[in-house]
């Protein structure tokens, strides 16, 4: 709407109602309802407002609803750790993979890294899973350390033998994949194959003009007066995606308990023990009574029946839609494999938690800059380089403080403990595996713990599991760096704006 446009409507206006026109109301998407300016108009100093965006949501991904509910165990523990006692927590909505991550998936991921990452071959050799997990000593399963992760017969299998980081590594290599693809889709970009090393797409190195890539067209310039003015793409303008990573301990257990499906006028009719209702395992439907929900180890030595009536029917994985969905519409939320969730392990996570979407383990990063203030140019992988703060009075420093309690709230690097009424060193106390040191004995470290900072929570029971492990309350922990043939892995997304899904 250009000036002379908008003096005919006012005179229009001012003719035909007496002159109560009020072109000024609320709601003209065109207009600020508090200035009256215009918007995305350069003559009104190029202010630039988008549409209402509702993305779709990205590749792989279910929407979950959020909500309160109950978070915790159903059960008495087996191993009286007692480390999960029930709590009520809020979650706002997010989405979810339908199914775990699969081996096709993992080896697309391994296939990039060789073919962009040729100066450093030795990225794609460390992101490999460790296919040694299958080995036994006293079992013949060699045929899985050759075949399981290459071989096409195990496709829509679970990948696993991945550690906690690898998961991430993989979940931040996704979502710029899953970014990159939309600035193709909507003709930004156009795919380039010759991608190397440094000079490869990544989000952050876009978003901050370190990468430009083969360009198609760039977005029309509202705050400049030349028609032909463009810009680069903004996270504002809603198509990239945000990044997929890994569910938090309370979001997976409330994907996993499902109970939108055991709702009735906001209250909740049944505490599920497993991912559907019933406390049986084993399908109560007509069409199909009797059969198991879940791929586990129904007792010792029987991982699959007998022959000629298989119970679960798989001894080891199963494909990563065997087995019915929940009420989300996610496969394998009990069963099949254990799966990585973000959270540090804490035995005592309920005792203090935030009541909404509560999470242990952050990190707060900020890009490096230099002593000038300047951010530094992305590093040899084309990745932007990122440091952890944190302050201590007025003082910054490069790591960040969290509340000084690392023993509970698992902040990686707030282990860096500050003791205000001490004189001792803070250094002192920096390696976070201390918190449970008992200082017995001059020159020893005294009792240890396998709890630290690198303890990570992994949740779901699988196919080596009894059906205690499928509630999803239940709760164990592995060092981040470790991985094994039961725990893989599936991501998550923040969902933007309103918590209800949009129908338009």
């Amino acid at each position: 709407m250009n000036s002379r446009t908008i003096l005919i409507s006012i005179a229009l206006c001012l003719l035909l109602a007496g002159g109560s026109c009020n072109l000024f109301q609320f709601g003209n998407a065109d207009r600020s309802a508090t200035t009256g300016w215009i918007y995305n108009d350069p003559q009104y100093g190029g202010f630039e407002v988008k549409s209402a965006v509702s993305l779709a949501s990205a590749p792989g991904l279910v929407f979950i609803e959020g909500g309160s509910f109950i978070m915790g165990r159903v059960a008495e523990s087996l191993d009286y750790e007692w480390n999960n006692q029930t709590r009520r927590v809020t979650l706002d909505s997010y989405y979810i993979d339908e199914t775990e991550v699969r081996n096709i998936d993992y080896r697309e991921y391994i296939h990039w890294l060789h073919r962009v990452y040729v100066s450093y071959p030795s990225i794609a050799q460390n992101a490999l899973p460790d296919t040694l997990v299958w080995r036994r000593p006293l079992a013949y399963n060699e045929p899985y350390v050759a075949t399981y992760f290459r071989h096409p017969a195990y496709d829509q299998y679970p990948v696993v033998g991945v550690s906690w980081r690898q998961a991430n590594d993989f979940c931040l290599w996704r979502s710029d994949r899953v970014n990159e693809e939309s600035l193709f889709r909507h003709g930004v970009l156009k795919p380039n194959p010759d991608q190397k090393d440094s000079n490869s797409f990544n989000t952050d190195a876009y978003l901050m003009g370190q990468y430009q890539g083969i360009v198609n067209r760039n977005l029309r310039d509202y705050s400049k007066a030349d028609p032909k003015a463009t810009r680069r793409v903004t996270f504002d303008d809603g198509i990239l995606f945000p990044n997929y990573r890994l569910p938090t301990e309370a979001e997976w257990e409330y994907a996993a308990v499902a109970q939108i499906g055991s709702t009735h006028d906001e209250r909740v009719v049944e505490r599920r023990v497993y991912p559907w209702s019933g406390t049986s395992v084993r399908s109560a439907e007509k069409s199909s009574r009797g059969k198991f929900l879940a791929n586990f180890q129904r007792g010792r030595g029987d991982l699959m029946g007998v022959a000629g009536h298989l119970n679960d029917g798989y001894a080891l994985t199963a494909p990563v839609r065997s087995f019915y969905p929940n009420d989300y519409g996610l496969y394998c939320m009990a069963g099949n494999v254990n799966e990585w969730v973000a959270d540090v392990y804490r035995p005592l996570s309920f005792e203090e938690l935030e009541e909404f979407r509560p999470f242990r383990g952050n990190v707060f990063l900020e890009y490096t800059r230099d002593e000038d203030g300047n951010i530094l140019p992305k590093d040899s992988l084309g990745r932007m380089r990122r440091d952890t703060v944190g302050y201590l009075g007025d003082e910054r420093y490069n790591y960040q403080m969290g509340d000084l309690r690392n023993y509970k709230d698992g902040d990686v690097l707030s282990s860096i403990h500050y003791e205000q009424n001490s004189e001792t060193d803070p250094e002192s106390n920096a390696n976070s595996d201390r918190m449970y040191d008992q200082g017995i004995g001059e020159g020893h470290r005294g009792m240890s713990t396998l709890i630290s900072d690198k303890a990570r929570v992994y949740k779901g029971g699988s196919f080596l599991d009894r059906a205690y492990w499928l509630s999803p309350g239940t709760r164990r922990y592995l060092d981040e760096d470790r991985s094994a043939v039961d725990i893989g892995f599936r991501c998550a997304m923040d969902k933007l704006g309103e918590p209800q899904r949009v129908r338009r």
